[in-house]
């Protein structure tokens, strides 16, 4: 175990609350705390009673600072595996920034971001991986994503690569061994169980790749354009989404000149609506400047939710607006088909996909649910037969997987080309350092310093 400085900081955000905490780390914590800390009851010395909440008072030259509730709770079972001070004070600014500033000069410092998750990685409680996904959960904007990131923090990632990491650990010692005591009387390495090893590591590692896309829609969200002429019911279907009256609908074509960004939850995934101005030609200068940014929202966008109006025919407008979904995911929406229809579904496009055309009425909240499914299953495309399972959602994890791939799939050519096993034994060595900068094996200390600058300071 490390041994470190002693560090303070606040673990609660700043601002007015009815209680604040603030957390002390390191070797001389206790005695810090025992030093500012004047119990109540006199016997309820800190360093004598572990674990306890124990009411009393912070004091300083004799005044008494503030009312608070502290607790020690002893090494090696704290989150930094150091002993730990939390002190329960007052909520306000005033109040911390005085008892925080009496810890420092008892002999602490001011701990740098994410320095007490950095001893918890360090003193061997959490893994990197695990301690990435602490931002994660902290940073987690829907449901799906801080049950993702409590199944990485829960060290679900990390048992998946270090049964891979043991894999080819055990590979990379029988090569080794073939390569330095060739004449010796050791079991005989064959690459047939080398290949099949390989497969075994390159299949799951793959499907931990495939993940991403969906890991990644789930931590940031999905960003979804709502486009059409004016008033073909596009604010009327944010609302409905929304279930608020969040944009003004009436019968007047234009109403909505500028977007209105709002996010609701579909299944536990967020989902970042944009409700855009009537697209059309116009002259009018406030509503050019709505439609130029309606259009700019299209290429921004995941999905595109197009709206037609059932009630009228096709025109030119719908027709260039519907141009603008080649490349895209999208959704033709038919609204208002409560009422008689004009709309000739003919004479959509042919590249358009019928599948992906729904028939709604947002007036009369028809097809709303049947929509958001309709969101849900072309956000998440890829569904683990293991329900349990973790998603990748940090971008370096994503690429260290896909650079082991590439060396375990250039091992498993050199095998199968009868490469010298010196060669190969190089390609198992580049694959273990790619895991081991997920886990934290094996990586640099200005990497680390990069990770937990992330972090708040508290934290």
């Amino acid at each position: 175990m490390y041994t470190f400085d002693t560090i303070v900081a606040p673990a609660t955000a700043s601002g007015t609350a009815s209680i604040n905490i603030i957390r002390i780390s390191g070797k001389d914590a206790v005695n810090i705390g025992e030093k500012i800390f004047t119990p109540k009851i006199a016997k309820n010395r800190l360093s004598q009673n572990p674990r306890k909440l124990i009411y009393g008072h912070i004091v300083h030259n004799e005044k008494i600072i503030d009312e608070v509730m502290a607790c020690y709770m002893n090494a090696p079972h704290t989150f930094t595996c150091e002993d730990v001070v939390e002190i329960n004070c007052h909520g306000g600014k005033k109040s911390v920034e005085e008892i925080i500033s009496i810890i420092l000069t008892s002999g602490a410092r001011l701990a740098e971001n994410g320095e007490f998750t950095k001893r918890a990685f360090l003193n061997g409680r959490i893994d990197l991986s695990q301690a990435e996904s602490v931002i994660d959960i902290i940073n987690a904007k829907s449901s799906k994503a801080f049950e993702n990131a409590q199944k990485q923090l829960q060290g679900k990632l990390s048992k998946r690569i270090f049964d891979i990491d043991n894999t080819l650990k055990k590979s990379l010692a029988q090569i080794t061994v073939a390569i330095d005591f060739p004449e010796e009387d050791v079991p005989e390495v064959t690459r047939q169980e080398l290949t099949s090893d390989l497969d075994y590591c390159i299949e799951n590692l793959q499907k931990l790749e495939k993940t991403y896309k969906d890991g990644k829609i789930i931590s940031d969200g999905i960003n979804i354009a709502i486009i059409g002429r004016p008033n073909v019911g596009k604010s009327s279907l944010l609302n409905e989404l929304l279930e608020e009256n969040r944009a003004i609908v009436t019968d007047i074509a234009g109403t909505t000149r500028d977007i209105i960004q709002e996010s609701l939850s579909i299944n536990g995934l967020c989902v970042n609506l944009v409700d855009t101005a009537g697209i059309r030609d116009t002259s009018d200068v406030v509503e050019k400047i709505g439609v130029e940014r309606s259009i700019s929202s299209i290429e921004n966008a995941d999905i595109i939710l197009l709206m037609l109006d059932n009630s009228t025919e096709i025109s030119n407008d719908d027709i260039n607006l519907i141009e603008k979904l080649q490349q895209k995911q999208y959704i033709v929406l038919i609204n208002k088909s409560d009422l008689d229809s004009k709309l000739n579904i003919n004479h959509i496009p042919d590249f358009i996909d019928k599948n992906n055309i729904m028939n709604i009425s947002a007036e009369k909240k028809e097809g709303i649910e049947q929509l958001k499914e309709k969101i849900y299953s072309m956000a998440i495309t890829y569904e683990d037969e293991n329900t349990n399972s973790v998603m990748l959602t940090n971008s370096r994890h994503y690429a260290l997987i896909q650079n082991t791939i590439s060396s375990l799939k250039d091992a498993k050519t050199a095998i199968l080309d009868d490469v010298e096993l010196d060669i190969v034994e190089t390609d198992y060595k580049d694959a273990l350092q790619y895991l081991g900068e997920i886990t934290g094996e094996s990586v640099s200390e200005s990497l680390l310093d990069t990770i937990f600058s992330q972090f708040c300071i508290g934290k």
